[in-house]
Order: C-alpha cells, then structure tokens, then sequence
C-alpha cells in the first residue's frame, strides 16, 4: 500500500472511532418533553393546525423527536435548536401578557414573512413544515391575534 493510502485509512479510522466516541456523550439524547403548563388562546383551530405543524417541534413542549436526533453530533444540533426555540417562545408554557408573550407577538410578522422561521434546515427535514405564502399570512394573522 502506498503511503499515502495509508494515510488516509490512518485518518478514515481515526474519524470512525470519533464518530463513534461521540456517541457516549448525553447532551442531545434526554428526548423527555415537559409538561404542558398552558397555551395561547388561539383564534382558530387552524391557527393552531399551523403552528403545530410547522413551529411545535422547536416552540413547544410537544417536541416529535426524529430518529437522527438521537445520532451525535446532530442530536447537540437539534437539542440546541430545541433550547433556543423553547427560550424564545413556547407554546406549551405560554403567560398571556408575559415580556416573553409580548416579545414573541411583536416578533412574529418578520420572522415568519422573512422565511427565518421555520428554519430552513428544519423544512428540509420536515416538508409539511413547509408553508405556503397564503398559510405564511394566515399563520402571521392568526398568530399576532392570539398572542396578545
């Protein structure tokens, strides 16, 4: 074999035994939603339909955990994004009037019209995430109705 063969089977097994080690870290792969401890009052059910299908898994306590989050290092990705979408608005823990509620119904419109929410990486995923521009409006609408 030449040596740079060997080299690169050095490197190839290298990253396998990382990849593998990776696996033994927990940070990612507590897959337990909390409690739902209240909600919006949504205008409509198909504002809620909306929202569930395209910002729960990230916004809620009602997370769907797909098979590749349990694979290291996306599993610290999708934990991540989890965190940060629960942080910044959550459905399932929702305190109408709250800063948080405030912030969240003023933010809505942009985020959403823009195309930064749903994530793009996450549409690609979850196609049915995947809104059209009149499910975008109706989701904008419905969503700065019940948030305030």
């Amino acid at each position: 074999m030449k040596p740079v063969g060997k080299v690169l089977m050095v490197i190839f097994g290298l990253a396998v035994a990382v990849f593998i080690l990776i696996q033994f870290v927990p940070y990612g792969k507590n897959h337990i939603n909390p409690p739902v401890t209240g909600e919006p009052a949504w205008d409509s059910p198909q504002t809620r339909e909306l929202a569930k299908r395209a910002c729960f898994d990230c916004h809620s306590n009602e997370t769907v955990y797909p098979w590749y989050s349990n694979v290291a290092p996306v599993s610290w990705l999708v934990q991540h994004d989890i965190e940060e979408g629960r942080g910044r608005l959550n459905f399932s823990e929702w305190e109408a009037g709250s800063r948080r509620a405030q912030r969240a119904g003023n933010e809505v419109r942009e985020v959403i019209s823009s195309g930064e929410m749903p994530m793009p990486i996450y549409v690609l995923q979850h196609p049915s995430a995947k809104l059209t521009d009149a499910e975008k409006m109706a989701l904008i609408a419905g969503l700065e109705s019940s948030l305030k």
